[in-house]
């Protein structure tokens, strides 16, 4: 967001970037982008970082900036998505007479890969070892398998835990064998057909 530094003792000299940010941020956190769907939760836009870089309490800054992350489901392509958020900031920069750019990291659009031998291979190994039928799930958002899905079926399985992906992420020692043994189970019946 873009706009005109100056004191805060003139404000009619500067444009402060800040209430416009919040106006385009408030409008994208508001946009509900679907329902979900059979197999993939509601898409999300959460805001990962706020910063103008300003260390004076005394000066209205020139910039400021908004990152946000989009998990989204088949509903959507990056392209899609591009030209929704470009709606909704071109609408909100209008009302404001505000100029802001966009950049935006296309890099993973949603996949689903379909039952067949090599997710029953998985189920299986799973049932084998832990006595129950894992379900068949898309939660967790994406993940590397977007590199490797247009090469080899990704069917994907680990580890569960209220600690996922936070400080101090910890798991059972003894689940970390059982997994290693279902891989292993896996590895020997991909590899037997």
């Amino acid at each position: 967001m873009e706009g005109v530094e100056g004191h805060v003792a003139y404000p009619h000299l500067a444009d402060n970037p800040i209430p416009h940010l919040v106006a385009m941020m408030g409008a994208l956190d508001d946009l509900k982008l679907d329902d979900g769907s059979d197999h993939f939760q509601p898409s999300n836009l959460e805001f990962t970082t706020v910063d103008v870089g300003n260390p004076a309490t005394n000066v209205i800054p020139k910039t400021a900036r908004a990152t946000f992350n989009i998990r989204f489901n088949t509903h959507h392509s990056l392209d899609s998505l591009d030209q929704q958020i470009r709606s909704v900031l071109d609408q909100v920069a209008t009302e404001r007479n505000a100029k802001y750019e966009l950049r935006v990291l296309k890099n993973s659009e949603p996949f689903l890969t379909a039952e067949g031998d090599f997710s029953e291979l998985v189920a299986g190994s799973i049932e084998r070892h832990l006595g129950t039928r894992p379900d068949m799930s898309t939660t967790g958002g994406t993940s590397d398998a977007r590199y490797i899905k247009n090469y080899s079926p990704v069917v994907e399985f680990g580890l569960v835990g209220q600690t996922m992906h936070k400080v101090d992420e910890c798991v059972a020692l003894e689940d970390i064998t059982t997994l290693a043994d279902i891989y292993t189970s896996i590895l020997d019946g991909y590899f037997k057909t």
